[in-house]
């Protein structure tokens, strides 16, 4: 059974705490377009190993507020939202698991803020070190406009279409084997752009639902009453950050565990290797037969090898 949430005042927002346990503290922070509830299937199996952990509806998400101002989602606000967190519940060092957006968050808390953490999870997104270059101009040159991060910057186009129709995003978007790691990789350049607009035009979907109808439920009433707007604007947020950074050394110096799928297609394979000289403490374990969504596609793998990292750490 998911906890009951509790709410907590943290950089100026209300936000929306799960919390199951009373041990060491695991903070869990989701992805887009995802939510606390994310992590239903790893709240229970730490707080019987004795953990205490809590999962935010991070900023803009579910139950927490949800600021009008893009440039209230910037990674720094993000990150002072985690540490207020931590503040406010007296924590002063707390392993911290992300994934997709909640990884990027965790990867860059480490660069700013490791007095904090005493481990980082990072699952499927690895650690990418600041380029020299705007990032959105290089997706936008090598994946084109239609991407979906580019497409973000651009209009609000994909704002109102996931808006429209909520529990069909959940049923495109969050699904298990509809691609292979070996047949995207089969495919021509220009159909491994990822189109937010496209995949919702779509009439015939791969694979198979990976929520049940009352899993899916919990989505479609969170993201209908509080739309995708906010969500989206961490990925608005995206070239400030890149700015606002320059001055950050790029050495993750905090224990890391890493846990991959080798069928999520959005992070190329030598992504994940080319992380490893800024990651002083790496581990890195890789899900066979797993995609983008691992701790609710994969909870038993994801929550034995989580558990294990954290007996050694």
């Amino acid at each position: 059974m998911f906890p009951d949430t509790r709410m907590v005042k943290t950089n100026g927002i209300n936000m929306a705490v799960y919390e199951d346990g009373d041990g060491d503290p695991v903070i869990l922070l989701h992805g887009f377009p995802e939510l606390a509830f994310s992590w239903r299937h790893q709240l229970p199996a730490l707080a019987a190993e004795g953990y205490r952990a809590i999962a935010p509806d991070l900023r803009g998400y579910g139950k927490s507020d949800k600021p009008d101002a893009v440039d209230q989602y910037s990674v720094q606000i993000l990150i002072n939202d985690i540490i207020g967190l931590l503040d406010a519940d007296g924590i002063d060092k707390a392993t911290v698991v992300g994934h997709d957006w909640g990884a990027l968050l965790a990867w860059q808390m480490a660069l700013v803020a490791p007095e904090r953490m005493s481990s980082l999870v990072a699952l499927n997104i690895p650690f990418f070190p600041r380029p020299p270059i705007d990032p959105i101009e290089v997706m936008r040159a090598m994946l084109g406009n239609d991407f979906y991060i580019v497409n973000f910057q651009d209009s609000d186009a994909a704002d109102k279409k996931c808006a429209e129709n909520p529990a069909w995003v959940f049923e495109v978007m969050m699904r298990r084997g509809a691609v292979t790691r070996e047949h995207f990789d089969s495919l021509p350049k220009q159909m491994q752009s990822f189109s937010i607009l496209a995949a919702l035009g779509r009439t015939e979907l791969a694979g198979e639902s990976l929520l049940s109808p009352d899993e899916a439920q919990v989505y479609v009433d969170a993201f209908s009453a509080g739309g995708f707007t906010g969500p989206i604007n961490y990925y608005r947020n995206w070239t400030y950050n890149w700015e606002t950074t320059a001055d950050v050394a790029q050495q993750v110096n905090v224990p890391t565990l890493f846990i991959g799928a080798v069928d999520d297609v959005i992070v190329a394979p030598e992504r994940i290797e080319a992380m490893k000289p800024f990651v002083t403490d790496l581990e890195v374990h890789m899900l066979e037969n797993c995609g983008h969504w691992s701790q609710q596609e994969k909870p038993h793998e994801v929550n034995a090898l989580l558990l294990d990292w954290l007996a050694k750490h």
